[in-house]
């Protein structure tokens, strides 16, 4: 497999970080290598947070994503959207949780830009709004097929506790769910 770049981005205190750190651990569970670094514009909850994960068969020798280079990001906050979409590059995916996050006309000429209510379907299908993090896990490995998709699996349960392990299955096969039908159209 070719080197996967990754970015999710959101405001703190959103989950979505959570996904960063699954991916790097599935792969390295997987025999290759994976590196998370996360930025946080401001140590106060609400402020623009980032997170890029490299994968690679091969060892990574730089731990931070390139600007231009990201393949695939994933957005559930307008602010952090804007401050590092530019990373993403030309004709890259972008999912965004339509609710709060809006691209213009020029950022849909120049990415893929999908749209999949994670928040919502954490929210409302799932019934518990903590799930968001394997909901945008689930999203990003079916578009990326990045990781073994039962190795991501057993990662991400080994992070949660053992009396949600239920609910975040089913968040897994939601944001799968989801992803697929966007994939589909």
């Amino acid at each position: 497999m070719a080197r996967t770049i990754m970015r999710f981005t959101g405001v703190g205190g959103q989950g979505v970080l959570l996904a960063g750190e699954i991916f790097a651990e599935a792969k390295i569970t997987a025999g290759g290598y994976g590196l998370k670094t996360a930025t946080y514009t401001s140590q106060v909850r609400g402020g623009a947070t980032v997170v890029d994960i490299t994968l690679d068969d091969e060892e990574i020798f730089y731990p931070y994503a390139n600007e231009g280079e990201i393949d695939f990001m994933l957005s559930v906050a307008q602010v952090s959207y804007n401050l590092f979409k530019s990373g993403v590059t030309d004709g890259g995916t972008i999912v965004v949780e339509p609710n709060l996050v809006h691209p213009t006309d020029e950022d849909r000429k120049r990415w893929n830009i999908v749209e999949i209510p994670i928040i919502t379907i954490a929210k409302e299908e799932v019934g518990n709004v903590i799930t968001q993090s394997v909901v945008a896990l689930a999203i990003a490995n079916t578009f990326m097929n990045a990781v073994d998709r039962q190795v991501l699996l057993d990662t991400m349960l080994s992070k949660v506790p053992a009396k949600v392990h239920d609910v975040n299955l089913k968040a897994f096969d939601l944001g799968e769910k989801y992803a697929k039908e966007a994939m589909a159209k």
